[in-house]
């Protein structure tokens, strides 16, 4: 009888009250992971576990959701740091029982897949950009010019290993065996973690989908690398109703409240070299999203 009466009282008070508090309302908490990943430059900042740990945290920590959402637009980065925000969201949805969803927006490649596969469904759109399962290093050889210019390059070393790759040298074939051996290692650890998190939805063969190749939207559908098709807002309508809510949780709060940004160094002399270090970033930054045509 009281039970009843509590669940009258409840109805009634959810009734007058705005659609945002009432208890009745479907959340579906929603974080952005946006941007190339543990690569910070001027002005820019970086996807890494300390720029995601928050939003994700205040995300899960919604009692009432039954899911989380996250929209991944990301040609990848540092292995490190998006293992580390793999690795927290799969934390965080055990402790807290939610199933979580990766919607792809352009590119969810490399290290930007490696996010989405932290989820239990991967929805894109016909023209995202998925895959790029590989471990790529890449710069450049100055050795030519600084002889051309007449500049003397000299470098001090304890240990016979520490200048290896030197741009400013000839590569030593045995620096870039020992280069290729690491990559193979961070490769095989990728490999093995979308096998575990994507299992029987696979449907290429490793050589394919482990080569580094990246497809759009619907060839990655046949591939096994996404489950369905479709944007936010219509997949979670179909799956919690028509007034489902998908707040934006950032570093600031819920409900779209910005957090500050943090710019590292100072002014003065420190300028110059920041401003060199932010177009060198930017430059590689830009240089990731353009493999992907974007």
């Amino acid at each position: 009888m009281a039970d009843d009466l509590l669940s009258s009282v409840k109805r009634s008070f959810n009734r007058v009250l705005p659609a945002a508090w009432r208890s009745d309302t479907p959340v579906v908490p929603v974080v952005r992971l946006s941007g190339a990943i543990g690569m910070p430059g001027l002005l820019r900042p970086s996807l890494t576990l300390a720029t995601a740990a928050r939003p994700l945290a205040k995300a899960f920590a919604v009692k009432r959701a039954p899911a989380v959402a996250l929209v991944i637009n990301s040609p990848g980065g540092s292995p490190v740091q998006s293992h580390l925000i793999h690795q927290r969201i799969r934390a965080l949805a055990i402790e807290t029982d939610k199933h979580v969803f990766a919607f792809v927006e352009d590119v969810a490649a490399s290290g930007g897949y490696m996010l989405a596969c932290a989820a239990d469904e991967i929805i894109c759109d016909p023209s995202s950009i998925l895959g790029s399962i590989g471990v790529i290093s890449a710069g450049f050889g100055f050795e030519g010019l600084i002889e051309k210019m007449g500049i003397e390059r000299r470098v001090h070393t304890a240990g016979t290993r520490k200048g290896m790759l030197d741009p400013f040298q000839k590569e030593d074939p045995a620096d870039v065996e020992r280069l290729e051996a690491i990559q193979r290692e961070i490769h095989a650890s990728f490999v093995a973690l979308v096998k575990a998190r994507r299992g029987d939805a696979l449907s290429g063969d490793d050589e394919t989908l482990f080569s580094g190749e990246f497809w759009a939207g619907t060839q990655a559908l046949g591939l096994g690398l996404a489950d369905g098709m479709g944007d936010l807002r219509s997949v979670l309508r179909a799956r919690y109703g028509a007034n489902v809510r998908t707040p934006l949780v950032q570093a600031g709060g819920l409900f779209g409240r910005r957090g500050g940004v943090l710019l590292e160094g100072g002014l003065g002399a420190g300028v110059g070299a920041g401003l060199a270090d932010g177009l060198l970033s930017a430059a590689e930054d830009r240089s990731l999203w353009s493999r992907y045509g974007r």
